[in-house]
């Protein structure tokens, strides 16, 4: 086996080896990610509930009816 060959083979378990980071690291972000948008959306469906909705209305239908007061409103200036 030649120094070249022996280089190649190196070459090749270091980038494998950086490929694997790179996808472990890229899921590990994405769970992150992930986790931190559906706490977000915890709090702020609890605070919709308990600041913005109308007896016994859900939390999309309050979501809606803000949305759609907030289009009237924006027409309105």
């Amino acid at each position: 086996m030649s120094l070249a060959d022996k280089n190649e083979k190196i070459e090749e378990k270091v980038v494998a080896s950086y490929q694997k980071i790179e996808q472990n690291t890229v899921s590990a972000y994405k769970k992150i990610e992930q986790s931190a948008v559906e706490g977000f959306d915890k709090v702020s469906n609890q605070f919709v509930k308990k600041l913005f909705s109308k007896d016994g209305e859900s939390i999309e239908a309050t979501k809606a009816r803000l949305k759609e007061n907030a289009q009237k409103q924006g027409g309105q200036k």
